[in-house]
């Protein structure tokens, strides 16, 4: 079953046109790579899927709902609740401690503060955090911020993450290691996932692969392999 589709998606946030009716079928629980090197679109691909990029044509729907037919409130409210963010850089609020950047979308939704501390800090034991949850996120590593910031887009249980290049600035072992987690503890969690990635390596770890080329999306071959 489709949570998450594109169909025949024009846009552009610079010019030429990024996207040149690209389509796009993400079902339920799935993780899917987007492969496309810097400037591919990737960016401006993800900012559609999130209502963040009007496309010139085409549409985006979520569950089944057409993302242009919604107002601001609907569409605001439909991003709190069903899709998960992941940025490049962890975009985490600095006065906030890496439990409380985790437990805000739950606080936002209306979870009552015990619970939702809980489940940031499970997730964040899960993803190898736990021992940094109460430091603010200039006191740990990159890639601890990064993987709060991964449990941050997850611990609502949205439909779909959405991860523009979340291993970018990581050496090898490491973004390997954050790639799989996020996969894997998106699955456990019946996410489907679709992440922007310059690495084919990496990508081989998702479920499906596929790459933005000329502003279209084409379907590659996973190879179940890592060479590094």
């Amino acid at each position: 079953m489709s949570v998450l589709s594109a169909c025949d998606l024009v846009a552009r946030t610079g010019s030429p046109a990024e996207l040149r009716g690209a389509h796009l079928e993400v079902r339920d629980g799935e993780a899917v790579a987007l492969l496309g090197p810097a400037r591919s679109g990737t960016t401006t691909m993800l900012q559609a899927l999130a209502g963040l990029v009007h496309p010139l044509r085409g549409r985006v729907r979520l569950d089944g709902r057409d993302l242009a037919t919604l107002r601001p409130h609907e569409l605001a409210a439909t991003r709190l609740s069903a899709l998960g963010l992941v940025f490049p850089d962890d975009d985490l609020l600095p006065e906030l401690t890496l439990v409380q950047n985790v437990e805000l979308p739950l606080l936002r939704m209306g979870v009552p503060g015990t619970e939702a501390r809980q489940r940031a800090a499970t997730l964040l034991g899960r993803l190898f955090v736990g021992a940094g949850a109460d430091h603010l996120p200039e006191a740990v590593s990159f890639g601890q911020r990064q993987r709060a910031a991964v449990a941050r887009a997850l611990v609502h249980r949205p439909r779909v993450v959405l991860a523009e290049d979340p291993t970018a600035g990581l050496d090898s072992w490491r973004a390997l290691a954050l790639f799989g987690l996020l996969v894997a503890v998106a699955r456990d969690c019946g996410t489907a996932v679709v992440v922007a990635t310059q690495d084919p390596e990496l990508a081989c770890l998702a479920d499906r692969v596929v790459e933005l080329r000329d502003g279209l999306l084409v379907e590659r071959p996973v190879a179940r392999t890592y060479t590094r």
